[in-house]
């Protein structure tokens, strides 16, 4: 999946580790990702939460894709910061779960972000039995 997944390398994340139901991505903030406050842009900050939620809901090999998501902004990060989103599944139910990101600038928390995943048919890898 990752070496399909050009928009999160395009905006320089690194997939730092997935478990089972787990995720942590780091992404700089590049100069081209800051708004006219000389802020980080919060569209960069949700999509490298986004990203964390993604790897996170898809660690178990199955394909699954996002129903909603949302995300509270706690502090600014600016040009120059690493940030880390470390996914984690909080619960699931049928085909459904709900995963929370927190982002973070070494240990100071930059946002809060809260996905609802849903599971489709068909694995990302597919077995020996998908061949037959």
């Amino acid at each position: 999946m990752w070496a399909e997944d050009t928009a999160s390398a395009g905006l320089g994340m690194r997939l730092v580790d997935v478990g089972e139901g787990t995720a942590r991505i780091e992404m700089p903030v590049r100069e081209d990702m800051v708004n006219g406050h000389g802020i980080a842009h919060g569209g960069f900050v949700f999509c490298l939460a986004d990203s964390a939620f993604a790897f996170a809901c898809n660690s178990r090999n199955q394909v699954t894709v996002a129903q909603a998501c949302d995300i509270v902004f706690v502090a600014p990060a600016r040009r120059g910061d690493l940030l880390v989103a470390e996914a984690t599944e909080r619960t699931s139910y049928g085909r459904n779960a709900i995963y929370d990101v927190t982002v973070r600038r070494d240990e100071d928390v930059i946002a809060e972000f809260r996905g609802r995943a849903r599971q489709l048919s068909g694995t990302i890898i597919p077995s020996s039995e998908d061949a037959t």
